[in-house]
């Protein structure tokens, strides 16, 4: 399936059904008063996060929804029915923009999380609501409200822990492959991967954690190179980056450290706060390189980097370095939830 994560959808909350002009008739009850009920409200819109859902494509094809009105009031001072709300089923990680203001009405994290987006018209008064003892007889009604209409931008952002940074073949979807169960297309050309890939890390019992490829950042991504940057968004959410450096590229004139500092300056050009979000380096494909020349071609690059974060050397392909990278990332993120808890609870108890 394409993956999508973008769309613009119209939704139109339902109206609200108008009140009733009705008096009573019956035998033998003379003058028997106003009897018109109440219209029912309209039905409102919500958006609703499944976790069954990985993409936008289903609002290809359709892209006005509205909801039902609210039937009118009835004799008998009988209320009509409420109109029934729409549920529209968006991926969790989906945010909801309005078009028109530009302003964000919400961030659906969490399966079965629920957003209004469009509220139902309200009902309109029966004439039995204007009865006084003054005004016996009242012919008075009011019509139900319009719901509301918006124009909506949805963005899918992918809920991932660790999100991959690196050139084209520098083995990101292999490494998922690796340490995941994701199967990700695998290829020795550039721009293998045209979509992200998640890939869920199962370090033991209960213990994982979600790690996301994103495609397409090059040299220039930020003015529309390659892919350009439609895809670094779903980086926002994760909690640490893995830099992946290719240290024994088959094309020599190509040079990993000029390649990472082209990935840095593309990073900071698209968004300050994610290019000072947590990095590790991560050297991969040291199995095409002898032995003996793996730890100095490491800490050549290293050096030239002038880096001072965690380095990992790992063979994403046979799988050398894996698993201890895997447990450095879990013991990671479990500290990093563990402290946001802790500050939680701190501002709560201020």
């Amino acid at each position: 399936m394409k993956f999508f994560d973008e769309a613009t959808i119209n939704v139109t909350a339902g109206n609200g059904g108008s009140g009733c002009l009705s008096f009573r008739r019956e035998k033998f009850i003379p003058d028997g008063g106003p009897d018109g009920g109440d219209g029912g409200d309209g039905g409102s819109v919500y958006l609703v996060a499944d976790e069954g859902l990985n993409t936008l494509i289903d609002f290809r094809y359709k892209r006005i929804y509205k909801a039902k009105n609210g039937q009118p009031g009835m004799g008998k001072q009988r209320t009509g029915g409420k109109g029934e709300d729409l549920m529209i089923r968006v991926p969790v990680g989906t945010l909801v923009h309005e078009v028109d203001s530009g302003e964000l009405m919400g961030d659906l994290k969490q399966h079965g999380e629920q957003l209004l987006v469009a509220h139902g018209g309200y009902h309109g008064l029966g004439n039995t609501r204007f009865k006084s003892s003054t005004n016996r007889a009242p012919r008075k009604t009011t019509t139900g409200s319009e719901g509301e209409q918006h124009n909506l931008k949805l963005e899918l952002q992918v809920l991932a822990d660790v999100g991959l940074l690196g050139y084209p073949n520098a083995g990101k979807s292999t490494l998922i492959r690796t340490v995941s169960a994701a199967r990700p297309k695998v290829a020795n050309y550039p721009f293998t991967t045209l979509q992200p890939n998640l890939g869920v890390v199962s370090v033991d019992a209960h213990r994982s954690f979600v790690m996301a490829d994103i495609p397409g950042l090059i040299k220039g991504a930020a003015q529309g190179a390659g892919l350009g940057i439609r895809f670094l968004k779903h980086l926002n959410r994760t909690r640490l980056l893995l830099h992946m450096i290719d240290v024994a590229p088959l094309d020599e004139s190509v040079d990993p450290v000029v390649d990472a500092r082209d990935i840095v300056a593309e990073l900071e050009e698209y968004s300050p706060e994610l290019s000072a979000r947590e990095r590790w380096l991560v050297l991969n494909k040291l199995d095409l390189l002898p032995e003996e020349e793996q730890k100095a071609r490491c800490q050549q690059i290293c050096q030239d980097l002038d880096w001072q974060g965690p380095v990992f050397e790992i063979s994403a392909i046979s799988g050398m370095g894996c698993k201890a990278l895997s447990q450095r990332i879990m013991q990671h993120i479990e500290a990093t939830a563990e402290a946001e808890a802790e500050q939680a609870r701190q501002e709560a108890a201020n």
